[in-house]
């Protein structure tokens, strides 16, 4: 889900060269489920492009608590999702595959 652009700014650029941000990739499908456990706990509907940032927060989290450790974890939810009720719509109906078609 989000935006099909693969460029990137040069401010993150160099932030990823100096070690100070990690790049993540997930499946389609499973940011669409991150994002659905955040809107029914949350009540807000995160834009797929945010779904991502959810996705691997929720990822840190689990292995801080599978680990036993404490952790500040920071994510920027950058947007609704109320233009994209199309796509939940595809996720939800199983119509959504892990290429963003």
């Amino acid at each position: 889900g989000g935006l099909r652009y693969h460029g990137m700014a040069p401010i993150i650029s160099r932030l990823y060269k100096d070690k100070l941000i990690e790049a993540q990739a997930y499946e389609q499908k499973d940011v669409f489920e991150s994002a659905l456990l955040f809107a029914r706990t949350e009540g807000i509907i995160p834009a797929p492009e945010s779904s991502h940032a959810i996705k691997s927060a929720i990822v840190e989290a689990l292995q801080a608590k599978k680990e036993g450790t404490k952790k500040v974890i920071l994510f920027n939810l950058s947007g609704h999702g109320h233009f994209d009720m199309a796509a939940y719509d595809a996720y939800l109906s199983g119509h959504l595959d892990n290429n963003g078609k």
